[in-house]
């Protein structure tokens, strides 16, 4: 059954609004008629089956039929900070995280970042990633869409740790020099609901001054395994042990 985000608040009854993209997507793509259902979410963690009870030229109206509480979140809140990669490396990361549970994306400009961010173009490309994050939230069923935010200095990152319960760094020196612990304990130390950071490096890696101000600010450095992951493979792996820890594994 297809899931959308409701943008509006529920008018009387309880009947929910869906105009703009999610309407042609249900009217012109689904081919949906008055008497479909579909999965609406609201503030987006109240999920209802809901009915399609009438269809307007540029709106239609659903009427919420049964409440859903399966719940689809990671036990933590993990927020990705991804130093700017090349190409169109980060849409991948997105989409996929949003899939694996993200909870918010912040790229930031890393010392080895070969994109520069380009201020004129940022609120289009902003928009464009958080497009690609609610319909991977759809796709996947999550009852939140992830947010993904403008770029960052790495300076201004690190003025946001004080948001966060526990911050980690993936870095690839550790790998390399076989440590192989940090990771478990760090998630070991968890609870339920922490609001998680985890920093992942462009494709040349973090700076070794980067290194030090993480650090030194409270992100604990970690490796991830053996073998050396592309920039864009380290979250995905992250969030996958994350949801084997705490979803899987009991």
């Amino acid at each position: 059954m297809q899931r959308y985000f409701i943008q509006h608040k529920p008018g009387e009854n309880g009947i929910l609004l869906i105009d703009g993209e999610d309407y042609k997507h249900i009217v012109r793509v689904m081919r949906m008629t008055e008497g479909d259902s579909v999965i609406a979410v609201l503030d987006q963690h109240t999920v209802y089956e809901s009915e399609i009870v009438k269809i307007e030229e540029n709106h239609l109206s659903l009427k919420p039929v049964s409440k859903i509480e399966l719940q689809s979140e990671l036990p933590v809140n993990v927020t990705i900070a991804h130093g700017l990669p090349k190409g169109d490396k980060l849409d991948y990361v997105i989409q996929k995280s949003t899939e694996l549970g993200m909870t918010a994306l912040k790229p930031f400009t890393a010392e080895r970042s070969i994109v520069k961010w380009d201020q004129k173009k940022g609120k289009k490309k902003a928009e464009r990633w958080n497009k690609i994050a609610k319909e991977a939230a759809e796709q996947s069923h999550r009852s939140i869409i992830p947010e993904v935010e403008e770029p960052v200095t790495s300076k201004q990152l690190r003025s946001s740790f004080h948001e966060f319960d526990a911050i980690m760094m993936a870095y690839e020196e550790d790998a390399k020099s076989g440590e192989v612990s940090n990771f478990y304990q760090f998630l070991n130390q968890l609870e339920t609901n922490a609001n998680v950071l985890v920093i992942i490096g462009p494709e040349g890696g973090f700076s070794e001054n980067e290194v030090n101000e993480f650090t030194h600010d409270g992100a604990v450095s970690c490796g991830l395994g053996p073998r050396i992951l592309r920039t864009e493979t380290a979250p995905l792996y992250i969030l996958a042990a994350i949801s084997y820890h705490f979803e899987l594994m009991r």
